[in-house]
């Protein structure tokens, strides 16, 4: 079995070491003989690769480890790049959060003026990772899992359309694994699902056992009173109290569609004002990230590089990050895997806009993708999708052409936004604050 050698782009990410984890914890279905890091802020990169170095010397020294700032080294002689970019890092975040919530709008990092401020930077740093890699290494994917995944993969649509990337969402997959614990599985790939929408936008239509059997009932029968909340003591990652909060939500959002299962971000679309009223404007999702989880990895890290050892560590296999490895062995080995992927619709969903980028399943082998036909879908999702496309679609235009116009459009398109007067005072204010990070807007 072939040996892979791997990038991981965004080297300095507080998830990487996580990733790096589970990489090691799955060797035998990935066998990988070299890991390198790349990222353009070296500081930040060596706190987090230094500790990742002496995990891989403890774990499995055979491997090559290179840490970089360097395009060519990085990206010289790789099968995969693994890329989790974040532009304007946690600080541009805040203000994505922030400044909607000063016009009583929901601040998010990807639903909203938030996700819409984070794709014009997400773009450019996504479009330079797949150009090196295309320049040094013409054979090897991209696995993109950077953010907002919707805009990030339009853009590359339209602006490298013969990349060989694959961008892809992890939320599906917390989500089935809250399946699966309420319906008592092992595991979500004892489930076999249908599912159709956009990055963060989406409903699960059909969800049955390897024997036929159908789940749907006994899920919508949770779903209705609770939600995905379950039993959280043992639940993995999402589960600080914003995240609980989020899955009990999710009933008010099945009640409006009750035949199929809701994404948990549909809550942002469908009840805006009671995600504004319950968030501090002061406090948001960036800084309990920032004072939580960022915190802990780099403080972890450094000890670990301190050190030398991993000895008492508290860092943990991103057990989300598994499918990552799903998605590297189908095409390595053209496994023919069942996976959620964001794609070109081109007719998987039949009575929708060809060149939209929709989330459904996917048989994934050597030579990529092959979406799984949804058919038609209900009047009511489609309206929602329609207008969401359209501003994704108005985002990558602007960042393309430069449009002040565009951007403007997308803002008083999004459900989120209340009209265009506000979508003109939040452009205004998030683009003085993205000066650094936007293409110039005309």
């Amino acid at each position: 079995m072939k040996k892979h050698s791997i990038v991981i782009a965004g080297g300095g990410s507080t998830f990487t070491p996580g990733i790096v984890l589970m990489l090691l914890d799955n060797l035998d279905r990935l066998p990988i003989r070299q890991i390198k890091f790349y990222d353009n802020d070296e500081a930040r990169q060596d706190i987090v690769a230094d500790a990742c170095e002496v995990i891989i010397k403890e774990k499995a020294p055979e491997i090559n480890v290179v840490k970089t700032i360097d395009p060519k080294t990085a990206f010289t002689d790789v099968d995969f790049v693994m890329a989790h970019i974040r532009v304007g890092k946690y600080k541009m975040r805040e203000m994505d959060e922030k400044i909607p919530l000063k016009y009583g709008v929901v601040g998010q990092e990807t639903c909203g003026p938030g996700g819409m401020s984070y794709g014009m930077r997400s773009i450019g740093g996504v479009l330079e990772l797949v150009d090196y890699m295309e320049k040094y290494s013409p054979d090897a994917w991209m696995l993109n899992y950077s953010n907002p995944a919707a805009i990030v993969a339009e853009a590359t649509r339209k602006l490298r359309p013969n990349a060989k990337i694959l961008n892809i969402c992890d939320m599906p997959i917390s989500i089935e694994n809250l399946m699966a614990k309420i319906l008592g599985l092992k595991s979500r790939k004892e489930m076999q699902v249908r599912y159709y929408g956009l990055n963060h936008f989406g409903w699960w239509t059909s969800i049955t056992d390897q024997a036929g059997n159908d789940l749907m009932p006994v899920l919508k029968a949770h779903v209705k009173d609770n939600g995905y909340a379950v039993d959280f003591t043992d639940a993995g990652q999402h589960v600080d109290k914003s995240w609980q909060d989020t899955f009990k939500k999710v009933k008010d959002v099945y009640a409006l569609a009750p035949d199929t299962l809701p994404n948990t971000y549909l809550k942002y679309y469908f009840y805006p004002q009671d995600e504004v009223e319950k968030t501090d404007p002061d406090y948001t999702r960036a800084n309990q990230v920032m004072d939580g989880r960022e915190k802990h990895v780099f403080t972890e890290c450094k000890r670990i590089a301190e050190n030398q050892s991993t000895e008492g560590s508290t860092l943990e296999i991103d057990e989300h990050a598994s499918y990552i490895v799903d998605l590297a062995r189908a095409i390595a080995y053209n496994t023919g895997e069942r996976m959620l992927l964001i794609v070109e619709n081109n007719g998987a969903i039949s009575n929708f806009e060809p060149t939209a980028m929709v989330e459904v399943p996917c048989i994934v082998g050597k030579n990529g993708p092959e979406p799984l036909t949804q058919g038609e879908i209900p009047r009511f999702q489609k309206g929602l999708m329609e207008q969401q496309v359209a501003v994704e679609k108005l985002v990558v235009e602007a960042y393309a052409e430069g449009s002040y116009q565009k951007l403007w459009q997308a803002l008083t398109l999004s459900r989120t936004v209340p009209n265009a007067r506000v979508a003109k005072e939040l452009l205004d204010e998030l683009l003085e604050a993205n000066k650094d990070f936007w293409p110039t807007l005309k």
